[in-house]
């Protein structure tokens, strides 16, 4: 018998489906939880969370590093609280598919962890009663968590659903500012080049990096020196975007609110078509890599390694270069263009939203709730981000929070084997990142990163480009429909734009097409949910 296109995506769905029902069948509870499934079986506070032993399943993206049954965080938390975690994971690539299955399936883990639950799963699931609404549990029974959000208005409106319901818990990012890793300069072509001040301007940029294509900064006799590079396939110059429409009065490239509270969409504005004739100007007198729409982040780094690149985008400049940490190279300070009085400064938004969710068959939220609470603290924040103490680190002062490194077990790299004793490593996972998690852990190189982002960001301006919040569901649904053509054309007509295969006299053609496609009806729904955010 011939099968079909269809007949064949239906079994495969079919087997899909029951893999993962067999995944996700309910594991057997100890008779303590049966029992105790109630919330007189939870203590309000302390240790431990539970009277009687209690079982729990959870499901998270695993980074394919781990094993979550015999994890040291998951015992420590278990000797704490009382709760034994069994798991329902899926690799970090194929999480999206499980997790997308897994609520069609009806068998659902007790709790969703680092899931990235979007604002319209959140909203969608919770309508139907698969996630259980949390703001009651956390004025019950997240004192951690109700500090935070009682402290922090915003944090709540964000997480806050337009039906009023909290459905799932953030990251929060208390400690992390760069809205995208920051540019470097190359600290070795300052110097040769004779230079102690760095641009301020967009003309002194143009400046400096025609010195860097000129002036063999790297001395090795070769004009292979590569001023500006950028590597981000599929999403075109987005590592180095953001900091250069800054230049021209615009903090992100699709939706952002001025400091009067109208609502843009950045790809029509007229300093988003200056950013474009900049880069322009730049490509066309080769100080902007002429690979920077095909090369992989692997290849760029290689030409960081062979001392070619001037500027570029990496968390730390010594990293992308394969040296040990240092001071030479210094992170790029905002320029303006003639348009504006000063750069738009983007700043990280501090929380990631969906990271903690409770599904309607947990036999226990209340206990769930005062589980995860304890990684919004202080000293739950520290267990959840560097694994028990005693493995890779100790207090040395526990006032204070003070604390050092100790020898890798075995040897290799601490920040690996800090991804096989707790789950928080390259997954969005819920807690709060704080100071006091690296005090006395930081060295002379960190110090001095956090004084450049301090000086030159955070002092001169930097703010949120847009808030986090929640659209309605008609409002989610138009903005679906036209997200995806729109961002395919917006990134397709950029590389034209800047690469000069569409001249800039086609501006007004782009701006039509647009148009037509929703670009303006963008701004007025995101104008329309950042006025209910604002009022909330």
């Amino acid at each position: 018998m011939k099968t079909g296109r269809r007949g064949l995506n239906l079994l495969l769905a079919g087997t899909l489906l029951a893999g993962v029902l067999a995944g996700c069948s309910s594991t057997e509870k100890e008779t303590g939880s049966k029992a105790g499934a109630a919330a007189d079986n939870v203590n309000k506070e302390g240790f431990p969370v539970v009277k009687k032993p209690l079982t729990l399943s959870m499901m998270g993206p695993d980074v394919g590093i781990q094993n979550w049954d015999k994890m040291p965080l998951f015992e420590e938390m278990e000797k704490l609280t009382g709760i034994h975690m069994t798991f329902q994971n899926a690799p970090k690539d194929a999480f999206e598919t499980k997790k997308s299955l897994v609520f069609v399936s009806g068998n659902y883990p007790d709790i969703f962890y680092a899931a990235g639950l979007t604002p319209a799963e959140q909203m969608n699931y919770g309508e139907q009663g698969i996630l259980v609404p949390l703001e009651d549990l956390i004025d019950k029974y997240a004192p951690n968590v109700k500090k935070i959000l009682d402290e922090n208005p915003d944090i709540r409106k964000s997480i806050t659903a337009p039906d009023g319901h909290i459905y799932a818990l953030p990251v929060i990012e208390f400690n992390q500012p760069w809205y995208r890793n920051p540019l470097w300069y190359n600290g070795e072509f300052l110097k040769a080049l004779g230079v102690n001040k760095l641009p301020e301007t967009t003309e002194e940029l143009y400046a400096y990096l025609k010195r860097v294509k000129n002036e063999d900064p790297n001395k090795n006799g070769k004009p292979d020196e590569i001023p500006l590079s950028s590597a981000s396939p599929g999403n075109s110059l987005r590592d180095i975007r953001t900091w250069l429409l800054g230049a021209f009065g615009i903090y992100e490239e699709e939706i952002y609110v001025d400091d009067n509270e109208k609502v843009h969409y950045t790809p029509i504005e007229a300093g988003y078509k200056e950013y474009l004739a900049y880069l322009n100007r730049l490509w066309n007198d080769n100080l902007l890599d002429h690979e920077s729409f095909s090369q992989t982040s692997e290849q760029r780094e290689a030409k960081a390694r062979n001392d070619q690149l001037g500027l570029f985008s990496s968390w730390t400049a010594f990293q992308m270069m394969g040296e040990e940490p240092n001071t030479d190279d210094p992170m790029f300070s905002p320029v303006k263009s003639d348009s504006v009085d000063k750069p738009a400064i983007a700043k990280n938004k501090g929380i990631n939203t969906g990271a903690f969710a409770i599904s309607n068959t947990n036999p226990s939220p209340e206990a769930s709730i005062r589980w995860i609470d304890y990684s919004y603290s202080v000293e739950g924040a520290t267990l959840f981000n560097k694994g028990p103490e005693g493995i890779l680190w100790k207090y040395t002062d526990k006032a204070t929070f003070k604390k050092e490194y100790l020898p890798v077990p075995g040897g290799g790299d601490r920040e690996e084997y800090r991804g096989k004793i707790t789950p928080n490593y390259g997954i969005p996972a819920p807690t709060i990142n704080l100071k006091e998690i690296d005090n006395g852990l930081l060295g002379d190189v960190d110090a001095w990163i956090a004084n450049e982002t301090k000086t030159k960001l955070l002092d001169r301006g930097a703010r949120i480009p847009f808030p986090v919040l929640f659209l309605t569901p008609d409002e989610q649904a138009e903005v679906t429909a036209m997200t995806s053509d729109l961002n395919t054309y917006v990134r397709q007509m950029e590389a034209k734009f800047v690469t000069g295969a569409e001249p800039m006299t086609g501006w007004d053609g782009y701006v039509g097409t647009i148009k037509k496609m929703g670009g303006e009806r963008m701004a007025e729904i995101y104008q329309t949910a950042y006025d209910r955010w604002k009022s909330n």
